[in-house]
């Protein structure tokens, strides 16, 4: 078994992320699925609502990223300085906390889900659809969050493997319910929504009852008190994936917003298939970078300044073979990716193709600055982790999507990404460069 104060060289830390990359690939596929199976077999109307609503469940599920990432870095550096005992008071005070969050996230989104799609433009069928698919999520919400939570505490507690085969679990769930309710049973929608509810809490609360029952782990739920001083530090050390999530939503809404001024429906639809692919290749970075965290976490706590060169180094050449990886999966793949969503539509299918070409330099970016946020958070230095992700998520996105098209029009929109990954990757940089006296790495 690999030990977080282990020596890491390239295969055993490929060994001790892959977990957590596959982790983070099978949950971006519920989304996957669920666009796959309304797109062909309800319509192009319901698969635009999947789209357009999911930026805001996405909000309200990003809590679960924040307490993860924010949590397994106090708690790796917690049991790097020897303290297990403390270590499990915070797993426990972390997990409570999120779940009473969760119940309250899913209240709240209940009540708003209409007046904020209203607000967002949608109207008529659009409208109904957004809602109906919003209405039966949210109820999961708790479920879900506690989900992304798990994805990176698993990992801490030494167990990546075990984590990994209850996304998978979760993940067939899901594939097997969107076949059987929206393929079989013709429940549309609704059946889309409710086998990723499903799923979700599958994901969610399978880790919970293992965390609850004696395991061989090095964590395990028990008692604990509140303690303000831990809750905030977690938040802010996670605050950077939160503002990531967040911020990747809330851009969402301004690119569907775009896409119907400059190109209708399609626009959203074409965006939603690339989101798609965006959403699995974004998960390898994201998998690796949460996978690796905990190590970071540990080595610093630890004082082990050698070994977290080290992990920096091998980290970066990781990112790059993965970024290549990416790129020629994206443009070798647009064809029959493209087909397989809206292969029913001419028109649709060459607007795809052409943001597919366009998107895909994007993906030769974007896991350098994912990585340096993330990097940062391990360090418990929530503040640059926040900052990085603020400025590539939010700021930059904004900007560009907002400005782009004034001069290329849609093409602008499919540009806009790549010129913020770009920026974004230069403030990663900068950033590593005048902090590495302070951190030793």
């Amino acid at each position: 078994m690999i030990q977080l104060s282990d020596h890491f060289t390239y295969r055993r830390l490929l060994r001790f992320t892959l977990p957590s990359i596959v982790m983070l690939v099978f949950t971006s596929i519920y989304g996957v699925v669920d666009g796959f199976f309304v797109s062909n077999f309800a319509g192009k109307t319901p698969f635009t609502a999947v789209n357009f609503i999911m930026p805001f469940l996405m909000i309200l599920g990003a809590l679960g990223f924040m307490f993860g990432t924010g949590g397994s870095a106090l708690i790796a550096k917690t049991m790097g300085e020897g303290d297990l005992k403390k270590a499990n008071r915070i797993f426990s005070l972390i997990i409570y906390v999120s779940v009473i969050c969760g119940l309250v996230l899913a209240v709240l989104g209940l009540v708003f889900l209409r007046p904020v799609a209203a607000l967002l433009g949608a109207e008529g069928q659009l409208l109904e659809d957004s809602v109906a698919y919003g209405r039966i999520i949210l109820v999961a919400i708790p479920a879900y969050i506690l989900q992304y939570e798990f994805q990176c505490l698993f990992a801490v507690a030494e167990k990546p493997q075990l984590g990994l085969g209850i996304t998978v679990a979760a993940g067939m769930t899901n594939i097997v319910l969107d076949a059987l309710f929206v393929a079989v049973f013709r429940w549309g929608l609704e059946g889309a929504a409710v086998a990723t509810a499903l799923s979700q809490c599958v994901g969610g609360i399978l880790p919970l009852i293992y965390f609850v029952m004696p395991n061989k782990s090095s964590l395990r739920l028990g008692k604990t008190r509140f303690d303000g001083r831990v809750i905030g530090q977690t938040c802010v050390n996670g605050s950077s994936e939160l503002m990531s999530n967040i911020s990747m939503s809330i851009v969402g809404m301004l690119y569907n917003a775009q896409l119907l001024q400059y190109a209708g429906e399609n626009g959203i639809a074409a965006y939603g298939v690339l989101m798609y692919v965006n959403m699995i290749f974004q998960a390898v970075f994201i998998g690796y970078s949460v996978g690796a965290a905990p190590v970071i976490g540990y080595h610093h706590g630890a004082q082990n300044h050698g070994e977290l060169h080290g992990l920096l180094k091998k980290s970066l050449t990781i990112i790059g073979a993965f970024a290549l990886c990416m790129f020629a999966a994206a443009e070798l793949l647009a064809r029959p990716l493209s087909m397989l969503f809206v292969g029913y539509d001419a028109e649709l299918l060459n607007m795809t193709l052409r943001a597919f070409f366009i998107y895909s330099f994007s993906f030769l970016l974007s896991g350098f600055s994912i990585f340096g946020s993330s990097f940062f958070t391990a360090l418990n230095d929530g503040l640059i982790s926040a900052l990085i992700s603020f400025l590539r998520t939010l700021v930059f996105q904004s900007l560009a999507v907002l400005i782009f098209p004034l001069f290329l029009e849609l093409d602008g929109i499919w540009l806009s990404i790549v010129a913020a990954e770009f920026l974004s990757v230069f403030v990663a940089a900068a950033f590593l460069i005048a902090k590495r006296k302070k951190y030793h790495y």
